[in-house]
């Protein structure tokens, strides 16, 4: 039968929810302290407390030294006492004893109370933050407790409590006390109180945990949540894309009928959600962001100066909707895309495209291969300003327009800033690698001038030099800097000039080297490879292809007739090696005994003396006819 202390013990266990060795570590430190004061013992004395966990019993053991006459109990014991505990024990020699004082028990039940309670405390607030430390980026499930103007208090497990700040709710939604939310912890921290764990439910990762959760596709990875772009409690945009093959990414987060988002959507508050497929090609993707409004054109612009602008153009009715309300469509597009968006209608569109070819003297050729079309479009854009309706001819005609234009601009931009590339990488070619390694103030020139270049953004002497060679104008503007002061510069600067090697030539020797000694290489091999019938019908190729070229030559009747005499000798000599090869052919034969088997090969030969003249007679079409030969000796 279990004793009263042990029902105690483990009740408290429960009720805490902690382990049973922090609570009997939380109460022998309590019995201990409870000793100390009981007795007024020394801080630096060595004191136990032990617990008999079946019984209840409570002993507590103290290290005293050993002496002949006791005269302080709290820190002496006699030589025979500490015999027993130590039979080795001497005088002087410190041995721990037990010393539990009479009604122990009930003494340090009052005093230890409080002792007690704030370890088990302590403890539990290191199992607290521990646990919530780790939940950090994830969804807890807690129940409110009080709701005030500046936050609302979220009971959570472990007997903890979470903050939620007013900023971190949804705005116009009414939590009540006793309602069960799920609420996203961005961040903890440690306090003398107890850790403070802090609580959202705007956090637009909460929307994205909430997807992990209703969503298996993007849980397992099936499915990327690129981007998330949300005001809370009105509207957000999620664009999603499909790691694998053949999956639908938006389909599989909507869900059929829309379950899955449906879910989503009453979990907070019916905030409406847009689901987009991302794309790698920047105008599709923003297109796609700016639904439900049609898109007829994007137009990108990447400017370090001003960053990276994305020019949308709509058909007039579809502008309010493309903006939204209160521009919350664009804005969350932009969030959504990372690019700043301007949307403009179609008219206004085409007005700005035809002043830009007005008054832009760099689109004067343009603006002449423009001519007629701009003469259309004026009128067009007359007609809509008096008020008078246009037909969708005209519409498809400005859209085209437009498209030319802001096509031809974004090509001479591309062209124009690579243009600047390669004038910074010719400047940057002439200055010397180590002048990006000097100081600016050790540079030798007049102080004030240094501190000048240096508030300019000047570091170091090749950023100097670099800036002289690309925009001197820029040095000169730099209030301080007069026309002495910039010869000074100016002088220095053209003094540290290196020149690039230039390396065309020697890249085109070689290439004109290498391909005369490669040519000869192939016709030996192309010889090795052919059997002993080619030789002859390389030959007559090569004869062919000598009286088709001499065809359109028929004015020249010389150069026709000198190449027939060698082209004739040869075919005497193939005929000569053949026969000679045919001899060895047969003797090697006869001399194994299978002379009768070389009757198909002699059949073969004669097909192939029976062939020859047939390829004599084609060379003789192909030359110029002897009358024409004639004519001419006659004039």
């Amino acid at each position: 039968m279990k004793s009263e202390f042990t029902l105690a013990f483990n009740e408290v266990v429960e009720d805490r929810q902690l382990s049973r060795d922090v609570i009997l570590e939380a109460l022998e430190s309590a019995l201990v302290s409870a000793y100390r004061r009981a007795v007024n013992a020394s801080n630096a004395q060595l004191v136990e407390a032990k617990v008999d966990m079946d019984s209840g019993l409570v002993e507590i053991y103290a290290e005293k030294e050993v002496v002949e006459d006791v005269q302080d109990e709290r820190t002496e014991v006699l030589l025979s006492e500490a015999r027993e505990v130590d039979p080795e024990a001497d005088l002087g020699d410190m041995v721990v004893v037990e010393t539990t004082p009479e009604n122990f028990g009930r003494v340090a039940a009052q005093t230890a109370r409080q002792v007690i309670q704030q370890r088990i405390r302590e403890a539990e607030r290191d199992i607290q933050f521990d646990y919530f430390e780790k939940q950090v980026g994830e969804i807890v499930s807690g129940i409110v407790q009080a709701v005030t103007g500046r936050a609302a208090t979220i009971g959570l497990d472990k007997k903890a409590e979470g903050t939620m700040l007013r900023k971190d709710m949804i705005p116009r939604e009414r939590l009540r006390v006793h309602d069960r939310i799920r609420c996203y912890v961005y961040e903890v921290k440690e306090s003398n109180r107890g850790p403070q764990i802090f609580l959202s439910r705007a956090h637009r990762n909460f929307l994205r945990r909430l997807l992990e959760n209703e969503v298996p596709e993007i849980y397992h990875g099936v499915v990327e949540i690129r981007s998330i772009a949300r005001e809370p409690g009105q509207r957000a945009k999620v664009a999603v894309s499909a790691s694998q093959q053949g999956i639908d990414p938006v389909g599989a987060c909507v869900g059929v009928r829309g379950v899955r988002i449906q879910a989503i959507v009453r979990e907070l508050s019916d905030e409406k959600i847009d689901v987009i497929e991302w794309s790698n090609d920047a105008a599709a993707f923003i297109a796609k962001a700016i639904s439900p409004a049609r898109v007829v054109g994007v137009y990108l612009v990447e400017d370090e100066d001003e960053g990276k602008t994305a020019t949308v153009v709509v058909p007039e009715d579809q502008l309010s909707l493309a903006i939204g309300r209160d521009g919350q469509n664009a804005r969350l597009a932009a969030k959504l895309t990372g690019w700043r968006i301007d949307i403009k209608s179609l008219v206004e569109a085409a007005g700005d495209a035809l002043n830009k070819l007005h008054e832009i003297p760099s689109y004067a050729k343009m603006a002449q291969r423009e001519a007629e079309t701009m003469e259309k479009v004026g009128i067009m854009l007359e007609k809509k300003a008096e008020g008078r309706p246009l037909p969708p001819e005209d519409y498809d005609l400005m859209a085209k327009f437009i498209d030319r234009v802001e096509k031809r601009i974004e090509e001479k931009r591309r062209e124009e800033g690579q243009e600047e590339k390669r004038r910074y990488q010719e400047a940057l070619a002439t200055v010397p690698e180590l002048t990006f390694e000097i100081d600016i103030l050790d540079v030798e020139l007049k102080e004030h001038i240094l501190f000048i270049l240096q508030e300019g953004g000047i570091e170091t002497l090749g950023d100097l030099v670099l800036q002289m060679r690309l925009d001197p104008d820029e040095i000169l503007a730099l209030n301080g800097i007069g026309p002495k002061s910039f010869e000074e510069i100016q002088e220095l600067t053209d003094a540290l000039r290196v020149i690039p090697e230039e390396t065309v030539p020697e890249e085109t020797v070689p290439e004109e080297a290498v391909t005369p000694a490669v040519a000869p290489v192939e016709e030996s091999v192309i010889d090795a490879e052919i059997p002993e019938e080619a030789p002859e019908a390389v030959v007559a190729e090569v004869e062919e292809e000598e009286a088709v070229a001499d065809e359109p030559e028929e004015a020249e009747p010389v150069e026709e007739v000198v190449p027939e005499e060698p082209a004739e000798e040869e075919e005497e000599d193939e005929e000569e090696e053949e026969d000679e090869f045919d001899k060895i052919f047969s003797y090697d034969a006869s001399k194994y005994g299978y002379y009768e088997s070389e009757k198909p090969k002699f059949e073969d030969d004669d097909a192939r003396e029976e062939q020859r003249p047939t390829k004599k007679k084609k060379r003789k079409k192909q030359r110029p006819s002897s009358d024409d030969y004639d004519r001419w000796d006659e004039w």
